[in-house]
């Protein structure tokens, strides 16, 4: 039987994922890099595991979907190899389960896992087929964290350390303060809950980390990216610049004397050693939207947007929510910062009409304060250093609790036009 006319074809879009199977997602590893086959006899199983293989945290994964269940998995791998992980969905009653499972040993490569997705809550069946060699029997429906917590089970070391949090910070235009956020998010963090924090400065000919940290490395991020071969936490442990008790930069060279041209995964091995390293990694994402910046951003368990209130940036992170809810299927959509608000004699958009056509709540709010900014940016210090008390060090504080997960935003009326179009149809 041939490929095309096992695979299942799906015409409906990914469902967005509800609040709770997002935050269980967030909890999963990454896969490593494993073949995976489905045989699935309904669709909404099929729908499930189709919807897992869009996950980032499978992306070293290969996974294919066929319909046809036992019968088809019988058929296509007696002139096909198994590959390390199968799930076959079974809809028959548990004494004809057991009985196909010889024919589907016979054709099985003995290295093969196999996970049997089942429609009855059966102990003793379970029972057996453990006995028999499964991997392990799973009640249908199934979710996907379900289906990515058993191949973790059964594929990541259960000894490995628990890896940090990436947070991806990128602006959605060039001046709108993304890495002065990002910079002093990072420093709340590692203040606030004494974690260690890595910073990693990605924008190579023009990063500001080095000077907003009054540090300058020798060594930083290019000697990473550029000698990938020596690569490992030790090595990145010496490119680090030490910025504060539990702070760590990997600076940008800030220099033009090469061309800094990356394919789409020159980072990716970086930031899985960096979340070894750290509990807490900072992406400094430039504003350039190229392969290694897409794939940097899919790769973050955490995303935040800094925006000015005005039209191209308006445009910018419509653009970039789209884009990120249709790269990262299954979690929650990245958060917003609007910053510079209330800059004196600019026309801008009130917060309320600038969160309405991107279905958002703003995650912080950050007025215009240029004496604040201003003199920490020149003096090299964090606006927590430069003033304690300001408002907006207590803004970013909250924000540095929201990206690491130590608390949620709370529900707010609907702002702006619609909010405004709602109120006068009740009056």
């Amino acid at each position: 039987m041939s490929d095309t006319a096992l695979k299942h074809e799906f015409d409906d879009g990914p469902a967005a994922p509800t609040a709770d199977e997002a935050a269980a997602l967030q909890e999963v590893r990454p896969v490593p890099r494993i073949s995976v086959q489905a045989f699935c006899e309904t669709q909404a199983v099929a729908s499930t595991i189709e919807r897992m293989s869009e996950d980032r945290r499978m992306a070293k994964a290969q996974t294919r979907v066929y319909m046809g269940g036992m019968a088809a998995a019988i058929e296509f791998y007696q002139t096909a190899p198994t590959p390390n992980l199968i799930f076959v969905e079974i809809t028959c009653g548990p004494d004809e389960l057991l009985a196909r499972l010889n024919d589907l040993a016979e054709v099985c490569d003995p290295s093969s896992r196999v996970v049997i997705i089942g429609h009855h809550n059966d102990i003793a069946l379970y029972r057996e087929l453990i006995r028999t060699g499964i991997s392990e029997y799973m009640v249908a429906p199934v979710t996907i964290a379900d289906l990515m917590n058993t191949i973790s089970g059964l594929f990541v070391d259960p000894e490995a350390e628990p890896l940090g949090r990436s947070i991806a910070f990128i602006g959605a235009k060039g001046g709108v303060g993304a890495s002065t956020i990002a910079h002093n998010v990072s420093w709340a963090i590692s203040t606030l809950f004494q974690n260690e924090v890595m910073v990693v400065d990605m924008d190579l000919p023009f990063g500001t980390a080095n000077i907003n940290f009054d540090q300058d490395p020798a060594q930083g991020i290019a000697e990473a990216v550029f000698s990938p071969e020596r690569l490992d936490e030790v090595y990145l442990d010496r490119l680090l610049a030490n910025c504060a008790d539990h702070l760590a930069l990997l600076a940008a060279p800030s220099t033009l004397d090469r061309a800094y041209d990356f394919d789409a995964s020159a980072f990716s091995n970086l930031i899985d050693i960096a979340q070894r390293t750290a509990p807490a990694v900072i992406l400094d994402v430039p504003h350039v939207w190229s392969g290694w910046t897409k794939a940097t951003l899919t790769q973050a368990d955490e995303v935040v947007i800094v925006a000015a209130p005005e039209l191209a940036n308006l445009r910018n992170t419509k653009n970039l929510v789209d884009t990120l809810r249709s790269l990262r299927p299954n979690d929650a959509p990245p958060r917003l910062v609007v910053n510079q608000v209330g800059v004196p004699k600019r026309p801008e958009i009130s917060v309320g009409d600038f969160v309405d056509p991107l279905e958002l709540q703003p995650a912080a709010v950050i007025p215009f304060d240029p004496q604040l900014f201003g003199n920490a940016a020149n003096s090299g210090r964090m606006l927590a250093e430069t003033d304690a008390g300001s408002p907006v060090v207590a803004t970013l504080c909250e924000l540095a609790h929201l990206v690491t997960g130590r608390t949620t935003v709370a529900p707010k009326h609907k702002p702006g036009l619609q909010g405004l179009l709602a109120r006068l149809k009740k009056s």
